[in-house]
């Protein structure tokens, strides 16, 4: 008995499998998500932390986790503006599940040419990679969708920052300071600038246009950005971008088509029913719908937020 319970307590005391940080950093496009060794029976490994977000991208109405993996003897920084600098071998992981059934787990690695997004789909036990991405039979909400793995392109359209792909979750005016301060306590991050929270999009007891530009911050802003994929439309909504005609306020279409519902401008102050945004982030017809990629169905609280805030306006 004795030996026994010496034992135990010796399992128990052991290290963590380490993170294959060669897999991180080389040029291979592993099959399975285990093979990274992120995960230790469901429980995520040494250096692999769960983080949340205050406002978060939707996505069908999936649940979400989410993690980062730092190499050993590496910290995150912060630039001026609150981004997130992750160190080279870094990795972010988000799984998508309904409940317990998982649907996929998109990796970015930081490697030495720079960040390479991979979609891994579960399949059992394991996920496996589908660079091609692929569609799962889903119900949302007694709605049957069919559910849309993003292809690698498909990544970069969003996390592509002029030349470069790059991570566009973790900014730190969407972590709150509890996170920050316990990931400094445990020599992951360097101090985080002082910047302006995003609320949650659904706190009502926050302002309506905070709400609103942090739901469009999230939803919107990776792709409607001077640098980003949408940047020719001239519509920026970013969380720190002046209230204006670049938000969409009074702005026509820069190409008008059965995108704009036959409305004029993008935000008409006090009518959403007369507004491009909304019309277009109501739709799922496909050269309509906005976002372009990442939903198979309407955010109907999301819409129901920012026609609100258009509605107030005056």
């Amino acid at each position: 008995m004795k030996r026994a319970l010496a034992a135990l307590l010796l399992l128990g005391t052991a290290p963590l499998p380490q993170v294959d940080d060669a897999l991180i950093t080389g040029d291979t496009l592993p099959p399975k998500l285990s093979d990274y060794r992120f995960f230790n029976g469901g429980a995520p490994n040494a250096r692999v932390t769960a983080y949340h977000l205050n406002t978060t991208l939707f996505s069908d109405y999936t649940d979400k986790d989410r993690w980062f993996y730092l190499p050993p003897n590496t910290r995150v920084s912060f630039d001026a503006a609150g981004t997130v600098q992750f160190p080279q071998g870094a990795a972010i992981i988000k799984t998508f599940r309904y409940g317990d059934r998982k649907l996929e787990t998109r990796v970015l690695l930081h490697r030495g040419a720079g960040w390479q997004a991979l979609p891994y789909v579960w399949d059992g036990a394991d996920a496996v990679l589908k660079r091609g991405g692929t569609r799962l039979a889903a119900t949302v909400k007694g709605q049957a969708i069919s559910y849309a793995v993003p292809n690698v392109n498909q990544c970069k359209e969003c996390h592509q920052t002029g030349a470069l792909l790059t991570p566009i979750g973790p900014k730190a005016r969407n972590i709150d300071d509890g996170q920050l301060v316990a990931w400094q306590k445990a020599g992951l991050v360097n101090a985080a600038p002082a910047v302006a929270k995003l609320p949650r999009w659904d706190d009502p007891t926050q302002p309506i246009a905070l709400r609103a530009r942090a739901y469009l911050e999230v939803n919107c802003a990776h792709c409607h950005k001077p640098e980003g994929s949408a940047s020719n439309s001239g519509l920026y909504l970013g969380w720190d971008k002046p209230v204006g005609p670049s938000l969409g306020i009074g702005k026509s279409p820069v190409a008008a088509g059965r995108g704009s519902g036959g409305r004029m401008v993008a935000i008409d102050p006090g009518h959403p029913e007369a507004s491009i945004m909304t019309y277009r982030m109501a739709s799922t017809e496909p050269g309509v719908a906005m976002p372009e990629l990442g939903r198979a169905t309407v955010h109907t609280e999301g819409v129901a937020l920012i026609a609100n805030w258009i509605a107030a306006m005056r």
